[in-house]
C-alpha cells in the first residue's frame, strides 16, 4: 500500500499549478502520513483547498495500525463495488503532491524506502475519494483515501501498487461535476507516466518526522539506518 507522499510546494506554486485561491492554513509537508490533516481539492469546491485527514483522524488512529482499505482505494475495486461507484460520483478529490514513497523488501525483516517523482520534477496529483464522519461527541470530520493502481515499470521492482497519477487535463475531467461514471472509470484505467525513483532516508518511516532531508536521495539503508548493498 501507499502510506507516504510529499507536498513541499509553496502556496503560490499550488495556486499556479491548480488554479486555486489562496489558502492561509496551508503548510508544506515533506512526510505526509495517515492521520495527518492534509490539503485536497474537491470536485464540489475546486476553487480552493480543503483540509481532510488521510485515512482516519488522529483520535481514531491513535495506537492503531491504519490499514490499506482506509488510506488507499484500489481503482479496480471501484468498478466492482456499488458503494465505491456512488462515492466516485459524489465524493471525488485531488491530492496535490510532488512524489510518493514506497518500501522495497530485501529480506525477511529488511526494507528500504524509495521515493518516486515525475521525471520533469513537477507537481502532480493523485485522485482521491473522501468521506464525512461524526465522532462520539457529534463533531464532524472528513477523511480521504488515495486511489491506487498496479505499479508501472518504474515502480514494480519496489512495490506492486502506486497511486494513479493525473495530468492537468485529467485533473479537470476528475473535478468536472458533469463527468460521467464511464469517463471517470476510464481515467482510473489510464497508463501511468514515467517516474524517477531513488532511495531516501529511513527516517521517513516515522510519521512525526518532517524535514527537507527526507525527500533527498540518500544511500540505500534499511529501516534501522544500516547501509545495505541492496538497491
Amino acid at each position: 500500500m501507499i502510506e507516504r507522499y510529499s507536498i513541499p510546494a509553496s502556496i503560490n506554486q499550488l495556486i499556479e499549478r491548480f488554479q486555486i485561491e489562496d489558502s492561509p492554513p496551508y503548510k508544506p509537508k515533506y512526510n505526509a502520513a495517515p492521520t495527518h490533516l492534509l490539503p485536497v481539492i474537491t470536485h464540489e469546491s475546486p476553487q480552493g483547498l480543503s483540509y481532510f485527514y488521510w485515512g482516519v483522524s488522529p483520535q481514531f488512529g491513535k495506537n492503531k495500525a491504519v490499514g490499506e482499505r482506509l488510506i488507499n482505494t484500489r481503482a479496480e475495486f471501484i468498478q466492482e463495488k456499488p458503494m465505491l461507484k456512488k462515492n466516485l460520483m459524489r465524493y471525488r478529490c485531488l491530492v496535490p503532491a510532488d512524489g510518493f514513497f514506497a518500501w522495497k523488501k530485501v529480506g525477511k525483516k529488511t526494507s528500504i524506502p524509495w521515493r518516486f517523482i515525475s521525471k520533469q520534477k513537477n507537481l502532480i496529483s493523485f485522485p482521491g475519494l473522501w468521506e464525512e464522519y461524526d465522532d462520539s461527541e457529534g463533531n464532524s470530520f472528513h477523511t480521504f483515501s488515495i486511489v491506487t493502481t498496479t505499479a508501472n515499470k518504474n515502480v514494480i521492482d519496489v512495490t506492486d501498487r502506486m497511486p494513479v497519477i493525473f495530468s492537468r487535463a485529467e485533473e479537470l475531467i476528475w473535478l468536472n461535476k458533469e463527468s460521467t461514471e464511464e469517463i471517470l472509470l476510464a481515467l482510473l484505467r489510464k497508463n501511468s507516466p514515467d517516474l524517477e525513483g531513488f532511495t531516501v532516508s529511513p527516517g521517513i518511516k516515522s510519521p512525526d518526522a518532517e524535514s527537507a532531508l527526507l525527500i533527498r536521495p540518500t544511500p540505500a539503508s534499511d529501516q534501522f539506518g544500516n547501509l545495505t548493498l541492496f538497491d
